[in-house]
């Protein structure tokens, strides 16, 4: 895709194993230290997952390689509700589960309020959808409910997450 705006051309697809010094860099600038998730466990999560998840790149000059922008990962379960336990033990991904679990969206931050997580994540969206799952749920802090609500995704409260010792509120998109 090309954004004629900034003369800048976009590329989303599939994470592979290969990525993953990109995408352990990216979470540690995108979240504080508590918060992120661990090289091991990004690495676990591509060996189980990488189908769920989704990097976009900034490519210049149609180049094969792009730089990483935003991601967005997760996995399948037939659980309804997000529970810490689920970002480490890649092992409860279960292929033809009905919802589609959000682990992080992230974007450089020179990179933000410029549409791109947006662009990111309903291109997700669209991707579950065709898989004929019930829905995506995910957490948030508090200053990003209005960002998912304008997706389409519905407050449920806060959660019960602790992870990171930060309050989360848990958000859900039904399909």
């Amino acid at each position: 895709m090309y954004n004629q705006r900034e003369n800048k051309c976009y590329k989303i697809r599939n994470a592979a194993l290969q990525d993953l010094d990109d995408i352990a860099a990216l979470e540690s600038i995108c979240f504080p230290k508590k918060e992120a998730a661990s090289r091991e466990s990004f690495e676990n999560r591509l060996q189980v997952f990488a189908d769920y998840f989704w990097l976009l790149e900034q490519r210049e000059n149609n180049a094969e390689d792009g730089k990483l922008v935003s991601m967005v990962n997760g996995m399948l379960t037939d659980a309804t509700d997000l529970v810490d336990e689920m970002y480490e033990n890649s092992n409860m991904h279960t292929e033809d589960g009905k919802w589609f679990m959000i682990f992080g969206v992230e974007t450089r931050p020179e990179y933000q309020k410029k549409g791109l997580a947006g662009l990111l994540l309903k291109h997700v969206i669209e991707e579950i959808r065709k898989k004929d799952k019930s829905g995506i749920v995910l957490t948030c802090k508090e200053e990003l409910l209005k960002f998912y609500e304008k997706l389409g995704f519905k407050n449920e409260g806060i959660s019960r997450s602790t992870h990171g010792d930060v309050v989360w509120y848990q958000m859900r998109l039904k399909f």
